[in-house]
C-alpha cells in the first residue's frame, strides 16, 4: 500500500508540486504572522531596554504607559535623584505622533527628549552621540543620515548620529533630542517632563507619581497594539485553514483520479481504512514538504514588511506538527471518494 502511494506521489509530482508551493507559501505568511506578533514583543524590549533604567518614575495618570504624555514638574527628576534606593536618575520627555521632514517626505515618528550622557541617551551605531541643543539621534528606518538636516514639528535639527532597532508602535522610528529641544518642541519650553528613570528603586516619590518597572513598562504598550495583535492571530488561523483547502482540493482531485486504483486495491482486499491511510500519508508528505518550503521562503519574505519581524523559534518547532495535522484535516476531502469505490469496477471495461 505505501509503495502504491508514493509511486503516485511521483507519478503526480507535478500536481504535488504545484500543492507543496502555494501551501508553503501560505503556510510561509503564517509564520510571518508570528513574526510580526514577535516583533511588538521584540521592539518595545530594545526601546524599552535601550534606556537601561531599571525603574521609571511616571504620573498616577499615565497608569504605567509611556505613551500617555502625562506631564509633571521636572523639578521631581531631583528630588527622585535624592530618594534613597536610586543610584542615578534622569528625566525624560517621550512625545508621540510627531513628524518628521526630510528630503521632502514626511513620516511619522516618536521623540524621546533626554539629557545626553545620562539615562536615555543612547549608544549610537554611526556618527556621533548627542552633545548639545539642535541636533537629534535617530534610528535608521527614519531616513535620516548622519549629516543631513530635518525638521521635527517647527524645528530645525542636525542629524549627528543614527541608532538602530529603536522603534515603537509597529515600526514607528524614534528621534532622540536633548529634552530642552523636546520641551521647546511640543511642551512650550516649560520645565516639564513625561517620566523620570533610574538606576534602582526609588523609596518614595513625590505625590503623583507612581514607581513601574520596565516589564509593566512593555505590558503596558503591548497593550497599546493589542487590537493589531488579535487580527494578526486570526490572520495566522486563516492561513492554517487556507493551507488545508488548497491541499485538500489537490487531494480530492487526486482521489477523482484514482478511483478505479481504489477499485482495483479493494477488489484485492485491501479496507477503507487502509485506503484512507494512503490519502492521509499523501496529504501529510505534502504538507511537511510545504512546512519546510515556508521555513526557507519566510526568511526571504521579510523584507516585505516595514515594521519589525521576529519570528520565534517556538513558532518554526511547531510548523511541522501544524503540518502534519493540516494534511490530516485536508485528507478528509478525498475520503468519501476512496471508501465509496465499488470493487466491481476493478473487472469493469
Amino acid at each position: 500500500m505505501w509503495g502504491i502511494t508514493f509511486a503516485d506521489l511521483r507519478y503526480r509530482y507535478r500536481q504535488f508540486l504545484i500543492a507543496v508551493v502555494g501551501a508553503g507559501l501560505v503556510l510561509a505568511m503564517a509564520l510571518l504572522m508570528s513574526g510580526l506578533l514577535g516583533g511588538f514583543t521584540a521592539e518595545i524590549d530594545r526601546t524599552v531596554g535601550g534606556v537601561s533604567a531599571q525603574s521609571w518614575v511616571l504620573s498616577d495618570n499615565a497608569h504605567g504607559s509611556i505613551a500617555g504624555e502625562q506631564v509633571f514638574p521636572q523639578s521631581d527628576a531631583a528630588v527622585v535623584a535624592r530618594t534613597a534606593g536610586v543610584s542615578s536618575a534622569a528625566p525624560l520627555v517621550i512625545l508621540l505622533q510627531q513628524t518628521l521632514r526630510t528630503g521632502g517626505q514626511s513620516k511619522n515618528v516618536e521623540v524621546f527628549g533626554v539629557q545626553p550622557g545620562s539615562l536615555g541617551d543612547p549608544a549610537v551605531t554611526a556618527g556621533q552621540p548627542l552633545s548639545g541643543p539642535g541636533e537629534l539621534v535617530a534610528d535608521a528606518g527614519a531616513g535620516a543620515a548622519p549629516g543631513s538636516r530635518v525638521t521635527v514639528g517647527a524645528m530645525s535639527f542636525r542629524v549627528v548620529g543614527q541608532v538602530a532597532d529603536r522603534t515603537m508602535l509597529a515600526g514607528v522610528p524614534v528621534l532622540y533630542m536633548t529634552l530642552h529641544d523636546a520641551q521647546a518642541l511640543a511642551l512650550g519650553g516649560r520645565p516639564l517632563i513625561t517620566a523620570v528613570v533610574t538606576r534602582g528603586v526609588p523609596a518614595t516619590v513625590p505625590s503623583g507619581l507612581a514607581v513601574q518597572d520596565n516589564q509593566t513598562i512593555e505590558a503596558s504598550e503591548l497593550n497599546n497594539l493589542a487590537g493589531a495583535a488579535g487580527t494578526l492571530k486570526n490572520a495566522k488561523f486563516i492561513m492554517w485553514l487556507v493551507a488545508a483547502v488548497i491541499v485538500g482540493a489537490l487531494l480530492y482531485v487526486s482521489a477523482l483520479q484514482r478511483v478505479r486504483d481504489f477499485a482495483v486495491i479493494k477488489a484485492l482486499g485491501s479496507s477503507s481504512l487502509a485506503l484512507f491511510g494512503s490519502l492521509a500519508l499523501q496529504a501529510v508528505v505534502v504538507s511537511l514538504l510545504s512546512a519546510a518550503f515556508a521555513m526557507v521562503a519566510s526568511n526571504f519574505m521579510v523584507g516585505l514588511f516595514k515594521q519589525p519581524v521576529a519570528i520565534p523559534g517556538s513558532a518554526f518547532a511547531t510548523l511541522p506538527a501544524i503540518a502534519v495535522g493540516v494534511g490530516l484535516i485536508a485528507s478528509l476531502a478525498g475520503l468519501r471518494r476512496a471508501t465509496a469505490a465499488d470493487p466491481a469496477m476493478a473487472f469493469s471495461g
